[in-house]
């Protein structure tokens, strides 16, 4: 047995030196924190509500792909609270009242509603939903689920959706943003809109949920939970049992045939003879067939008259049931020589197993299929259909998971527990960007909407009335005063003026956008800290005094943002959705433009492009470090540069003999043209800093277009485009870079934060 240390195990009275005492006292701390915390953890488990989760199922199709969600959910009863509602032809005879495989699989269910209208007809169909729609309130109220699971695209679906949405219960929808080509894309894509969240199977369907304006913070590819079953358990020992039980004894592997068809609702006669020649091609073929009655949907007593009037359910051949439970159709599917027909089976499950499949007319048209599949879209005789049975009987295909790799459940219980009860109910929708309508309103009419915007340079104070389409009306220019008091005077002063002289040019003046150097906090209109350029301008609040004075609001926001807006806006970035500006003046600054919106950062310093670190050992920046991307590139850099050429006497070129002074990066860029060695290493080197530095920008942030701005931009583009395409990665090589063609993109970036906001109806 291990020996403890003596200080552990004496009585702490009997503890003589002062080191063991201190040890002592403090194992003794931490048992006391340690036993606190576990009471607090426990006490807080007690009072942890269980999440509420209602699965709805309609039908024996829809059950399957719950199922696997209801058993995950029930095996994680400390987290979860599973109610169960059971409605639509789970409840008729005619369908096998498969309500009762649900009991046979242990769970409780905690309604069931008949609401199915008898018909099998359009206007039987229409009734169904409204006789769900006035049994589903009371259910509803007296479960109080927090999220109800719809699943699909079925009529029963859309009537638990519009009891939920307009009893604000939270939906979880499985299977959205298919596409199948019948009345279910129209069913699918409303219990979408309705739904706050959705758990789709294939990234087609996650890009139409996105393309449908759906938040994708909301959207989760989790695969079909169906395939979390089919997976595990289709090559069980005993499927020739199965095979048996439902087809007789003489029945061989692969050598029979599964049918399932459905109608389409919006094309009834063409489903029923689509039917009737199934028939008759199968009749010919003649092989053992398991043939699965259609569901309820309108068409579906037409059809079954077709089957009995071939006599189907007397032939030796054929096999007519109304139901088979999912385990065991799961093996019937596997073993078949071939499935055929329209159900969303042949084109899901069937692939996972690399069965053969014959799709019959357009039910499914738009579903992603693997090479498994052969399409038969209409048929005037069943020479065609009987043709494909010939190419496809008894083939083999690879396995497709392209619906699922088996993981499905725990992805959606991972989901569900990330839910967060207290967030708004109201779902938002992301719309992208849409051309602005004219207004109607006489007053817009009469005036030409404007923004005022203010730019703060180092040297200069401008202010400019700025229209909707990004013409400067007028512009005012005054020398920026070195104190706080004089530049904010000079500031109200010069805006005043620019909102008298607007009447007379018939504007009106929505707001007041300022761009400054410096952090800002856009959300405060607040300058954090401002650049060495303008003196005592920092945590200085510019939105009080200047929304104040004029009685207008106000948005503030840095300069290199200011720029990246004006290209959202008025420039090249105009309908890209992610892109980058640099701007290339006396500073290396910037913005960046991601999912259409600017990304400011925790602590607003995002996008501070200047600042990325190039070189270890490099010149010492503006901000207190070295080798920055600014300290290289800059106009003050490549003036500090030029200066030393000058100053060494290198800067000269032939036919000039003296320079004019100051010394300025031009000077640097006129002797690199003419020739110059020194200056066009000079340049050579700058251009790779600040090129190394957006091949940086391009590896992080990944955008599709980057935009350089100020006086040297046109200067830069030719070798920053080739360092990129000679040391980004292959994937980033193709990003182009342009320059802009904004001539004041911190006054037109001012200007479009109010046009912009101003203009909205809400912001």
């Amino acid at each position: 047995m291990e020996k403890k240390p003596a200080f552990l195990c004496r009585n702490p009275h009997t503890l003589n030196t002062w080191r063991d005492r201190e040890l002592y006292s403090l194992r003794m701390q931490r048992n006391r924190e340690k036993m606190e915390r576990e009471k607090t953890e426990q006490h807080q488990n007690q009072f942890k509500r269980k999440l509420r989760v209602c699965v709805a199922t309609c039908n024996r199709a829809d059950y399957s792909k719950l199922a696997p969600i209801m058993f995950g959910i029930k095996a994680h009863s400390d987290e979860f609270e599973l109610e169960v509602v059971v409605l639509g032809s789970h409840l008729i005879d005619d369908y096998g009242n498969t309500f009762r495989m649900i009991e046979q699989d242990d769970f409780d269910i905690n309604s069931k509603l008949h609401t199915i209208v008898r018909g099998e007809d359009e206007a039987a169909m229409v009734e169904s939903v409204g006789l769900a729609l006035v049994k589903l309130p009371d259910v509803l109220q007296r479960l109080r689920p927090d999220i109800l699971i719809v699943h699909g695209d079925r009529f029963d679906a859309l009537a638990l959706a519009t009891a939920a949405a307009l009893m604000n219960i939270r939906i979880l929808h499985l299977e959205g943003g298919e596409v199948s080509g019948t009345i279910d894309d129209s069913i699918r894509h409303a219990i979408s809109k309705l739904a706050h969240y959705h758990a789709c199977c294939t990234r087609m369907a996650e890009q139409h949920l996105i393309a449908m304006c759906e938040d994708h913070s909301r959207i989760l590819l989790a695969g079909c939970p169906s395939y979390d079953k089919l997976l595990l358990t289709h090559r069980k020992d005993d499927y020739m049992d199965i095979i048996k039980s439902w087809l007789g004894d003489k029945v061989q592997d692969r050598d029979y045939i599964v049918a399932l068809q459905h109608p389409v609702t919006t094309d009834i006669q063409h489903s029923i003879k689509i039917y009737g020649l199934m028939l008759d091609a199968l009749l010919s073929f003649n092989k053992k067939t398991l043939i699965l009655f259609p569901n309820i949907d309108a068409g579906s007593k037409e059809m079954v008259r077709v089957m009995r009037k071939k006599g189907i359910e007397q032939h030796q051949n054929f096999r007519a049931v109304k139901h088979i439970p999912f385990e065991q159709f799961i093996q019937l599917v596997c073993h078949a020589g071939c499935m055929i027909g329209n159900s969303s089976c042949g084109v899901r499950e069937a692939g996972a197993f690399g069965t053969p499949v014959i799709n019959l007319g357009t039910r499914q048209t738009g579903r992603e299929t693997g090479e498994n599949v052969l399409h038969v879209r209409d048929a005037d005789t069943h020479n065609k259909i009987y043709h494909a049975l010939e190419l496809q009987f008894g083939k083999r295909y690879p396995c497709s998971k392209i619906y699922g790799d088996g993981s499905a459940v725990p992805r959606i219980l991972k989901f569900l527990r990330s839910i967060d009860l207290d967030e708004p109910l109201q779902k938002t929708f992301c719309f992208p960007p849409v051309k602005e309508s004219i207004s109607q309103d006489i007053d817009h009419i009469l005036e030409t909407q404007s923004a005022l915007a203010v730019d703060l340079g180092g040297t200069n104070l401008r202010v400019a009335i700025v229209c909707k389409r990004g013409n400067i009306l007028k512009k005012y220019t005054e020398n920026n005063p070195k104190t706080f008091e004089d530049r904010m005077c000079l500031i109200l002063k010069m805006c005043k003026d620019a909102i008298q002289d607007a009447v007379s040019i018939n504007c009106r003046i929505l707001g007041v956008g300022v761009s400054t150097g410096g952090r800002v906090n856009p959300q405060e209109g607040v300058v954090l800290h401002s650049t060495k350029l303008i003196q005592e301008w920092s945590c200085v609040n510019l939105r009080t005094p200047i929304s104040d004075a004029l009685h207008l609001p106000v948005w503030v926001d840095n300069d290199g943002n200011c720029a990246a807006l004006a290209e959202k806006k008025f420039g090249h970035g105009k309908g890209v959705e992610n892109f980058v500006t640099v701007i290339t003046g006396t500073g290396i600054g910037g913005g960046i433009i991601h999912h259409y919106e600017l990304i400011h950062g925790s602590t607003f310093c995002a996008a501070e492009l200047g600042h990325i670190m190039v070189s270890l050992e490099g010149p010492e920046c503006s901000c207190g470090s070295r080798g920055c991307v600014e300290a290289f590139a800059s106009g003050m850099a490549l003036q500090r540069e030029a200066k030393m050429l000058h100053d060494e006497d290198l800067l000269k070129v032939e036919g000039i003999d003296k320079l004019c002074e100051p010394i300025t990066a031009v000077h640097l860029i006129t002797a690199a043209k003419m020739g110059n060695s020194k200056a066009e290493a000079v340049l050579h080197k700058a251009s790779t800093a600040l090129g190394v530095g957006i091949v940086n920008i391009l590896h992080v942030v990944n955008p599709s277009l980057v935009i350089l701005s100020g006086v040297l931009g046109s200067f830069y583009q030719e070798p920053v485009q080739h360092v990129i395409n000679q040391r980004a990665l292959k994937s980033a090589q193709s990003i182009k870079v342009v320059s802009s063609h904004l001539e004041e993109p911190a006054l037109l970036g001012a200007a479009s934060m109010v046009l912009d906001y101003a203009t909205r109806r809400t912001y």
